[in-house]
């Protein structure tokens, strides 16, 4: 159940920020920039798995395997950082209060379905722990 409540936060807050309240654009280019990133993070995350693989819930399929090539090399949580990125990049373009706040809470909702999806990984291979002493979980080289 915290798992659904989790993506559904997720996604709504994305759909608010989504929503176009601003009536004009900022810093477009910088905007861009960041969400074509984030994209492209995500698309290698994507391409990474195995198909099947991929879950957009924290929860840890049955017989799933933990990916640690690729750009899980460097970060845990590629497709974390992905949506982060893409959102910072609607904040630059949109730049208000109301998406600082909103992507805030992004933020906080991405981090607490990170450490959850950590947390249940830790139970669920051993292999884990030897993956977490070689990569950051969302930044690479930083966090």
């Amino acid at each position: 159940m915290k798992s659904k409540i989790l993506v559904f936060l997720q996604f709504f807050i994305i759909f608010l920020m989504l929503l176009p309240l601003g009536e004009k654009m900022h810093y477009l280019y910088a905007g861009m920039f960041f969400s074509v990133a984030g994209v492209i993070i995500g698309l290698l995350a994507i391409n990474t798995h195995e198909r099947g693989n991929f879950n957009i819930r924290p929860d840890i399929k049955e017989e799933c395997e933990l990916v640690t090539h690729g750009i899980y090399t460097y970060i845990r949580h590629p497709m974390y950082l992905s949506v982060l990125t893409i959102m910072l990049g609607v904040v630059l373009i949109y730049f208000s209060f109301y998406e600082i706040v909103l992507y805030i809470v992004l933020v906080s909702v991405m981090l607490t379905k990170l450490f959850y999806e950590e947390h249940l990984w830790q139970y669920h291979s051993q292999e884990y722990e030897v993956y977490k002493k070689h990569t950051k979980r969302l930044v690479p080289f930083i966090f």
